[in-house]
């Protein structure tokens, strides 16, 4: 049976089935990106709910797997060369993922890189711009007298669904015909932000129809339907 017993985040979070991996997440969109991409491949995985209202992600043994403090990360006993991989950063477990299975990635490189591209675009721009907007529109940022910071999130917001409005028009998803990591970064991302964050008439969301139509088959899969609820609150 494989040992994880060396990694200080098993003592918080003991693996049950240590042969599995081990996910430790939260239910948000980076962290059920992860937990969406593992049910899509149908990896054998064990979860751990990372519970933010007692401060885990501060806590000595997730700060042994992740320095940032950050959901998601992975304890991969079946790692690169048989050997346990520990990986935070969802952008990079996607990747890792993808590789591992040979799934949602595309094997010509040219397409790879732009599939890569376009997993960038959106940790670097849909989840910090989104991230922002949600705290000024639902959280404490609502009760700021100034409306620039909040309007300014606003209009990003709306430039980048405008970018990914363009990009399906035509096209089933990002990378055209082929469901991908891009896809599994980027709608956790859309729905939170017309669903849990409220802002769809914030932003218009129904002035981008290829981006509903698309978050729509997105959400429809099984496999998000799934994922979206792992780790189970408690």
């Amino acid at each position: 049976m494989t040992d994880l017993s060396t990694f200080p985040i098993t003592h918080k979070w003991p693996a049950q089935h240590p042969e599995r991996l081990q996910l430790y997440s939260l239910p948000t969109p980076n962290g059920v990106k992860v937990s969406i991409m593992l049910e899509e491949t149908g990896l054998p995985y064990e979860p751990h709910l990372v519970s933010f209202e007692t401060n885990d992600q501060l806590s000595p043994e997730f700060l042994s797997l992740n320095p940032n403090n950050k959901i998601p990360a992975i304890l991969d006993p079946n790692g690169p060369g048989g050997k346990p991989l520990a990986l935070f950063e969802s952008g990079a477990i996607l990747i890792y993922l993808a590789e591992k299975t040979g799934q949602f990635i595309p094997q010509d490189a040219a397409q790879r890189y732009e599939t890569i591209q376009w997993l960038m675009w959106q940790m670097g721009g849909i989840g910090p711009m989104f991230g922002q907007l949600g705290f000024f529109h639902k959280f404490a940022g609502k009760d700021y007298e100034d409306k620039r910071p909040r309007d300014r999130y606003v209009a990003e917001a709306k430039r980048l669904l405008g970018v990914l409005n363009q990009r399906l028009a035509s096209r089933t998803w990002i990378m055209g015909d082929a469901y991908t990591i891009a896809d599994i970064a980027t709608f956790p991302w859309v729905r939170n932000l017309i669903g849990f964050y409220e802002a769809g008439e914030l932003v218009g969301i129904n002035d981008f129809p290829h981006v509903t139509r698309a978050l729509a088959a997105f959400v429809a899969r099984p496999a998000v339907v799934r994922g979206i609820g792992i780790p189970q609150r408690a």
